[in-house]
């Protein structure tokens, strides 16, 4: 989906762009597409598997860090979004190995944030 020269895309239009790609598994075409160069990335404080990172390149390198620990996925789900203003919320639930965890479930939301048609923070709750 293309935003029409000097259009922005709505937080609508991006949630459900979002949802596509997400179906999908394809969240560094998500990253690639939808974000914004200065993207902020927020973990849950404590979290053992990741804390913040600043900047497109930084968030694509920790999902990058996370895909290469997972061993085995065993089932994965994401919900279709509910927007509300300038966000929209997903639900994520996987049920996948990871070196140095093993066998874990994660069910969580996933909070994204939208200004001038794109992506400029991703917030997940576990």
């Amino acid at each position: 989906m293309k935003e029409e020269i000097g259009v922005a895309m709505t937080t609508k239009e991006i949630a459900a762009r979002f949802n596509e790609l997400a179906q999908q598994e394809k969240w560094f075409e998500i990253q690639t597409e939808l974000f914004s160069d200065d993207v902020i990335s927020i973990d849950p404080e404590n979290s053992p598997y990741f804390g913040y990172a600043e900047g497109k390149e930084a968030v694509r390198k920790k999902g990058m860090d996370w895909v290469s620990r997972v061993e085995q996925a065993h089932h994965r789900y994401t919900t279709a979004p509910i927007v509300a203003e300038n966000h929209f919320v997903v639900g994520r639930k996987v049920d996948i190995t990871v070196k140095g965890f093993g066998r874990i479930v994660i069910d969580e939301l996933m909070m994204y944030e939208v200004r001038d048609g794109q992506i400029i923070s991703e917030q997940f709750y576990y």
